[in-house]
């Protein structure tokens, strides 16, 4: 093969570009600690990067997701607990109801009812953040409204909401909800808290039928048809705050496995990505040495060629 003069000082160059390209690669992968960098270092692990990144992304917002849901089912589980002392004092009154003749005395147990009608209203109008619990998927309209007459008795409160419920991912494929509607007068759909058709439960209504009825001296009507009422609104409002507990404990369920696999792809990047820190320092010692090596022998060959061209 025939060698031109210019051959040995090009091939120098090339070699020495490249042993000059490596150096800098290797210093930067151990001042970074990462052995990829730009998608040329290392087009596979790349690719399977961007892929873990997009799962990881997934995986933040269905923790966003479930920690929303947590602070939700706790301010609802919050009114659940409230509403029921409310009703459990209504069924104290009525249990007393029994045992009074004055109407008078009555008309006082009538006038606490409307104010835990009202203290009610206000309750199951709950809001987080700014948007109400308990109206579906209205969460701007308050769920809840009231009339009152003259006297300031209460003498309907008014639905306002839908039976829709919003729901969240809190992992791939798997949605839920944390919420219930504050009403459902439907034959299927979410189960109402306040209002419930199938299981016969409509705590306003039947407390200002209590009212009414105390209002009245109506006794035997509370201690029967009343009583049984308020009974229905007990065990309705008992299962929804078992639906609660339960979706409580399935959101903490999904934070521990959100948390988990974050914590999984968050290792197998680093696996991808770090570089072996002793293995690139070794690596960048021998290319530095190499490139040494290189000057310096292509030194002397290139002073050798000078002198033989001089003779």
């Amino acid at each position: 093969m025939r060698v031109t003069a210019n051959t040995f000082p090009n091939s120098l160059n090339t070699e020495l570009g490249k042993l000059m390209v490596r150096q800098t690669r290797l210093h930067q992968q151990a001042s970074t600690g990462q052995r990829v960098q730009n998608p040329e270092d290392d087009p596979s692990a790349v690719h399977r990067i961007m892929d873990m990144q997009r799962d990881a992304k997934a995986l933040g917002q269905y923790q966003r997701n479930v920690l929303a849901m947590k602070d939700q089912a706790s301010a609802s589980y919050s009114a659940m607990k409230s509403l029921k002392q409310t009703l459990t004092r209504a069924q104290e009154l009525v249990t007393r109801t029994g045992g009074i003749r004055s109407q008078e005395e009555l008309n006082i147990f009538a006038e606490e009812v409307n104010q835990l009608i009202k203290s009610g209203v206000q309750i199951a109008n709950t809001k987080l953040r700014g948007d109400y619990l308990f109206s579906g998927t209205k969460s701007d309209t308050a769920p809840f409204a009231e009339t009152a007459d003259a006297n300031g008795r209460v003498t309907a409160v008014t639905y306002q909401g839908n039976e829709l419920t919003a729901v969240n991912e809190i992992g791939q494929g798997v949605t839920m909800s944390a919420l219930g509607p504050g009403a459902n007068t439907g034959a299927s759909g979410p189960r109402g808290l306040v209002t419930d058709t199938r299981a016969g439960a409509d705590l306003f209504a039947h407390l200002i039928s209590f009212r009414d009825a105390l209002l009245a001296g109506n006794v035997t009507a509370i201690t029967t048809t009343i009583s049984a009422q308020l009974a229905a609104d007990e065990e309705n409002l008992l299962i929804h705050v078992g639906v609660n507990g339960a979706t409580q404990s399935q959101l903490d369920t999904a934070k521990k496995l959100a948390e988990r696999d974050s914590a999984s792809i968050e290792a197998a990047v680093s696996q991808e990505a770090d570089a072996d820190l002793a293995q690139t320092i070794l690596r960048l010692t021998q290319t530095q040495t190499a490139y040494q090596a290189a000057l310096q022998s292509g030194g002397q060959i290139l002073n050798q060629t000078l002198l033989d061209y001089l003779r």
